[in-house]
């Protein structure tokens, strides 16, 4: 690797005079922009030419981490393979070059695309109907929220404004809640992880809008009263919301829809390969039960009895989420994966997951305090390290994992745990990565305990060593100006 560009900055390469390639003066007329709106001061643009740029940020690309160059553990997220036959398919011409004003007559395939997505995410979460107009999991979660809303609020049930949320839950439901002008009141959960049954009942009363839940957890515990849970809620006037960040080791085995939920969302960047992270794209599709359809968002793709497909916008609809249709090419990757995985092979995937997680879990339940033991589905916590006597903490380990080629998993979270590390393996990742993935991770306990300060100043392999968190939140130099 070039020395010179390795995590250097493109400002500390800028030369004085130095430019890339300008056009020349063309036959066309030019056109002045107006001295009342030109700028006034120097734009402080970085001086660089063409091939010192390019080499900047392609080294800078090297230096991403993702599913493509490593394992990547990341509890709670489901980071897994995406298969490159979906980028072929998302990047056919066909589908590119669609314009989204385009009507439905010519552009009855990628209706058709769109239509059938809706039913396999349906059979595959026990709904009536699916949407896929929602751009990430959190904007699912928030329209599934507005589709419980507008349920009451047509039924003029305008004081159901409270959402019953487990002290365990991801930090987008309250979030989504509270963006959706909702009141979070939160479910304690017992020392097994799952949802206190008793402490529910007492919450339960006409002002309860709905509950919102995972399961698996995010402990990775599977919640065995949602039956009660869904009966006691619903005996309220509310509805059940089921978070689908989760639904990956569920696949094939069980639904959401027959647990008694009313409303979900699925990432289709987690449970269904599509890409995930650095801001998106995404796809947070939710589905409804029977009867809740029409409050879906609009626009919403139908199926005439005459096999054609069309665009329908409903009345009692909650309105529109977002522009046209969601991100497409998202949908395109995610139905290239059910249908090359086929419906026969969903057990498969959810399986394979779960004993994954359980292999690394027994793999290191010696080294790393196990707080909740058992089986675990496809994600667990551990509480740090056993020995903490020489006091490195969950941060020190994920810092050192770096250094062995491995992301890091998702450190204090959820909050139940003082030193929570959260491991989700995925069912993509073969035997010989997970074992040496356990290996490190023995590696590092055992260097906690005989030289501890290795652990603590890590990293040492990385572009930059340990950094100041805290100083990188407060005080963020966003752009190389910050730095001049």
């Amino acid at each position: 690797m070039n020395n010179t560009f390795y995590g250097t900055l493109i400002f500390e390469l800028s030369k004085k005079g130095r430019k890339g390639y300008s056009l020349p003066a063309n036959e066309f007329k030019q056109y002045s922009i107006p001295a009342e709106i030109s700028r006034q001061s120097p734009t402080l643009l970085p001086e660089a030419d063409e091939q010192t740029v390019v080499r900047h940020y392609t080294n800078m690309s090297n230096n991403n981490f993702g599913v493509d160059t490593g394992f990547y553990p990341l509890g709670s997220c489901t980071m897994k393979y995406n298969p490159k036959i979906n980028e072929e398919n998302a990047s056919h011409p066909a589908f590119q070059g669609l314009h989204p004003l385009a009507p439905a007559c010519a552009v009855q395939g990628a209706l058709e695309v769109y239509y059938n997505t809706q039913k396999i995410l349906s059979e595959l979460g026990g709904m009536s109907e699916f949407t896929l107009n929602p751009f990430a999991g959190a904007h699912g979660e928030l329209t599934g929220l507005m589709v419980i809303r507008n349920y009451h609020m047509k039924r003029g049930d305008l004081k159901r404004t409270k959402i019953i949320i487990p002290d365990s839950a991801h930090g987008t439901n309250p979030a989504s809640a509270a963006v959706c002008g909702l009141e979070v009141v939160e479910v304690k959960s017992t020392a097994d992880g799952t949802v206190d049954v008793e402490d529910l009942k007492p919450l339960l009363n006409d002002e309860v809008a709905g509950m919102m839940m995972t399961n698996p957890n995010t402990l990775g515990i599977f919640e065995t009263k949602i039956p009660e849970i869904a009966k006691l809620v619903h005996d309220c006037g509310g509805l059940m919301y089921y978070d689908g960040a989760n639904l990956n080791p569920l696949l094939g085995v069980c639904r959401p829809g027959d647990m008694g939920f009313d409303v979900m969302h699925i990432n289709l960047h987690k449970t269904f390969s599509t890409p995930h992270g650095g801001g998106g794209p995404g796809a947070g599709p939710i589905g409804v039960r029977a009867g809740l359809e029409a409050y879906l968002p609009n626009p919403q793709v139908k199926k005439a009895d005459d096999g054609t497909f069309y665009v329908h916008y409903d009345k009692d609809s909650l309105g529109s989420i977002s522009g046209f249709f969601g991100n497409y090419a998202v949908v395109l990757r995610a139905y290239t994966f059910l249908l090359s995985a086929g419906k026969e092979q969903f057990a498969k995937m959810g399986s394979l997951a779960v004993l994954n997680a359980n292999y690394i879990k027994e793999s290191l339940k010696d080294c790393y305090e196990l707080p909740i033991q058992g089986l675990c589905k496809h994600e667990f916590v551990f509480n740090g390290l056993i020995d903490k006597s020489q006091h490195v903490t969950t941060l020190d380990v994920a810092k050192r994992l770096l250094d062995y080629g491995f992301h890091a998993p998702t450190i204090y979270f959820p909050l139940l745990f003082h030193e929570a590390l959260m491991i989700e393996p995925t069912e993509t990742e073969s035997k010989d990565t997970i074992d040496a993935f356990i290996e490190v991770m023995r590696k590092i306990a055992k260097e906690a305990a005989e030289d501890p300060e290795m652990v603590k100043s890590a990293p040492h392999c990385t572009p930059i060593t340990r950094c100041d968190d805290v100083k990188a939140v407060k005080e963020p130099k966003l752009t190389y100006k910050a730095y001049l």
